[in-house]
């Protein structure tokens, strides 16, 4: 089985249990959200980047490291007033890349192994969403 429906079809239901009202593939999503039939959010899209495949035996089993980019797209509540109302605070957007880490750390499947995340970026490009991406990587194997 190919290591990205293996990982989507591993990764969704565990995105579902954790909170995550929305998944699917990422398709500049967010960038089109007014052309687009709503979604509830807190959602997540995957995004498989490009994979650079490397021959163990020749024709037979290839090894990559793949990046997956997690797309969790929340609602931009702002910020409240700390205790005695002087800092603000962030509010819960910014918990769900942790929370979704400690579900998917150290994923492995048949085609796959060692998910681990490497990098947080936060897009704030959106008005009133927040859109956090997380890069994943994995190991990755493919026998003909």
């Amino acid at each position: 089985m190919d290591f990205r429906k293996e990982l989507y079809n591993t990764i969704s239901p565990l995105l579902l249990q954790n909170g995550i009202r929305h998944v699917d593939l990422w398709n500049h999503n967010v960038e089109f959200i007014e052309q687009e039939q709503s979604w509830e959010r807190p959602a997540v899209f995957i995004e498989f980047a490009p994979v650079r495949w490397n021959a163990i035996m020749p024709g037979v089993e290839y090894r990559a490291e793949p990046e997956i980019r997690l797309h969790i797209v929340t609602d931009w509540q702002g910020c409240t007033a700390a205790t005695g109302g002087t800092q603000p605070t962030a509010t819960g957007e910014l918990d769900w890349s942790e929370r979704l880490h400690a579900a998917l750390t150290g994923l492995c499947g048949h085609s796959y192994a060692d998910f681990d995340l490497q990098e947080t970026q936060t897009n704030h490009n959106h008005e009133d969403i927040v859109e956090s991406i997380d890069t994943y990587t994995c190991v990755a194997f493919r026998r003909l």
